[in-house]
């Protein structure tokens, strides 16, 4: 393991129990992250200063945000059955989903302008303009449940199946390819563009960081043992950050496999979203209340 010198902070949110889970970093210069459980999105700044502004249900339960390329926020809301749209202002528009039930999830900004995100109660990936406009794809393996989505250096959307135990790739034409992962259960769930041109990818059951190439050819590096990965992204020091839920953890891996991981101060605090910010560091949703920052001494 390397071992390298990193300070964590943590910014409690006042309120218990919102449940801070995706994170991303905005257009503004802040960071920009939803409150699960409270129905809420949330801002704070390299600084450390916090806005909220709650949605209209508490109970649609937002889950992941990404900077659109309108140069808005937007989020699924996995519950609601709706993607939302929020300004630096904090305006806000509600897109609903046409097929009931949907589940989305994970959301990403394709190459062609537009949003794509995972349908994992429904087994489809969504496609949506910035007006509003809806196409789903329908997935050939029933059952897999798509989760997390990325952009990927050839053009292509590429998504995590977590049930279906594979990775998923599809065109903005819409044309889709499936990779299965060699290991058995492995149960992918984050994905993130590597500095590489790879894409990177989390097995939570497996505890493993996977790496597959833009021709499908897979690499898994095993990490501590029921640390349970879930989100990861490329960090600003050319190294894969994933969080690990199962053992209070931040991991780190690098292009040549070399792993460490880091304990958070706060016991339990469940780390699930993780994000590049604009300062340096590395800034986590951490669903028990707050959120963290991580930065190399």
């Amino acid at each position: 393991m390397t071992r390298l010198n990193v300070g964590i902070e943590e910014h409690v949110i006042a309120d218990s129990g919102t449940g801070p889970y995706g994170i991303t970093s905005g257009p503004d210069g802040a960071l920009w992250f939803t409150e699960i459980t409270a129905g809420r999105i949330g801002r704070i700044s390299v600084g450390g200063e916090l806005e909220v502004f709650p949605l209209p249900s508490r109970d649609s339960r937002p889950a992941i945000i990404t900077t659109g390329p309108d140069g808005a926020l937007w989020f699924t809301l996995n519950q609601g059955n709706q993607l939302g749209r929020i300004t630096r202002s904090g305006e806000l528009v509600l897109f609903p989903l046409p097929t009931p039930g949907a589940g989305p999830f994970g959301i990403a900004s394709g190459p062609d302008g537009a949003l794509w995100f995972t349908e994992l109660g429904v087994n489809q990936i969504g496609r949506m303009t910035t007006s509003g406009e809806v196409r789903e794809y329908p997935l050939p393996t029933p059952g897999a449940f798509p989760s997390m989505i990325a952009p990927g250096s050839d053009g292509a959307l590429w998504f995590t199946q977590n049930q279906g135990n594979s990775i998923g790739r599809i065109t903005v034409e819409g044309t889709l390819t499936q990779y299965p992962l060699p290991s058995a259960g492995a149960g992918p769930v984050g994905i993130a563009p590597g500095p590489d041109g790879a894409l990177w990818f989390v097995e939570i059951q497996a505890s493993r960081i996977g790496r597959i190439a833009l021709d499908g050819k897979v690499t898994e590096y095993p990490i501590r043992e029921g640390s349970r990965p879930h989100a990861i992204v490329t960090g600003p020091d050319g190294a894969l950050w994933f969080t690990q839920w199962g053992n209070n953890h931040i991991g780190r891996l690098t292009l040549a496999g070399d792993y460490a991981e880091f304990a958070l101060p706060t016991a339990g605090s469940e780390p699930h979203g993780i994000a590049a910010g604009p300062d340096g560091a590395l800034w986590l949703a951490l669903e028990r209340g707050s959120i963290g920052r991580l930065f190399l001494k």
